[in-house]
């Protein structure tokens, strides 16, 4: 099992970013998949979900109306959208198969003027 994420990077508050988390070694398709994100000093939190399928998502209430999570089951990814972006969204983001001890690598926001 392999999860790569990408995407990360500097930018301006109230800008956007897109996380990208490549899947391999299982079957995408069969799992939910979660972001979640560490700052500094802080508890590794859960920023959104989305099924299998991709016909349900969840989202902390900190995100909500800007994040978006999808997901693309032919080509085992699963996305992270991130817009408006705040001061406090600046952390190390995570993709997880749900409900299993599988993380990624993790990828930095960073959010600064």
């Amino acid at each position: 099992v392999q999860l790569v994420e990408s995407g990360g990077g500097l930018v301006q508050p109230g800008g956007s970013l897109t996380l990208s988390c490549a899947a391999t070694g299982f079957t995408f398709s069969a799992y939910d998949m979660s972001w979640y994100r560490q700052g500094p000093g802080t508890e590794r939190e859960l920023v959104a979900y989305i099924s299998s399928t991709g016909s349900r998502t969840h989202y902390a209430d900190s995100v909500k109306g800007r994040f978006t999570i999808s997901r693309d089951n032919y080509n085992n990814t699963v996305y992270l959208r991130m817009n408006s972006l705040k001061l406090e969204d600046a952390a190390v983001y995570y993709c997880k198969i749900a409900r299993s001890l599988h993380w990624g690598q993790g990828t930095q926001v960073t959010v600064s003027s």
